[in-house]
């Protein structure tokens, strides 16, 4: 549950099975705890998706996701928000520009966060992210069954980016590189896993 903030006071109240944007936001408002999980089931995946994808980890994305979830909080408190956009495109959008911004700051993205809607529309790179993101719930789904070590291993390199040094040393391999063939061995597997459930749409 480390999606549910401590600037968010949580309260116990139902919504509505069939919940429309706008009842989000407005539970969102009333510190609604059904409305705070409904936005990180629909939302985090795409998030995490991005940010993995974009020199980041899923630490980095938990703490973007965060960070915008605050942001849209504080708006729909002020009580004069208006949703001009599914709130699919407005999350991805927010933590589109906290993520990039923080890469500038980190100087690992040289064009400025500002000109990106020139570059690519938001609406278009959601509908490209989408299409990663159930490929990426694929994966997900082809780690949960390659087993131990590789899926620790995988995701120290892939998702943690650790160097293999640090991998060697923490998984008892004699060296980087015995532990770099290890990866590729489990990393052959994975992809043979993901392709059957991808081909089988499972």
């Amino acid at each position: 549950m480390g999606y549910i903030y401590a600037q968010i006071c949580i309260k116990y109240q139902i919504v509505k099975p069939e919940t429309t944007d706008l009842d989000l936001i407005n539970g969102l408002a009333r510190n609604d705890r059904k409305a705070i999980e409904t936005l990180y089931q629909m939302n985090f995946g795409m998030v995490q998706s991005f940010i993995i994808n974009n020199n980041g980890t899923a630490d980095d994305a938990r703490d973007i996701f965060q960070e915008a979830m605050i942001l849209l909080y504080e708006k729909a408190r002020g009580g004069n928000f208006e949703l001009t956009s599914k709130i699919k495109t407005y999350v991805y959008s927010v933590c589109r520009r906290l993520w990039l911004k923080r890469l500038q700051q980190l100087q690992r993205f040289g064009t400025p966060v500002e000109s990106l809607e020139e570059i690519v529309p938001v609406e278009e790179e959601l509908e490209e992210q989408d299409r990663r993101n159930e490929a990426f719930g694929v994966m997900e789904k082809a780690m949960s069954h390659i087993g131990e070590p590789c899926k620790s291993l995988l995701e120290a390199y892939y998702v943690h980016k650790k160097q293999m040094q640090e991998i060697a040393e923490s998984f008892g391999y004699t060296n980087a590189d015995n532990a770099k063939n290890q990866k590729y061995k489990c990393l052959m597997r994975l992809k043979k896993l993901f392709f059957a459930q991808y081909k089988n749409g499972n």
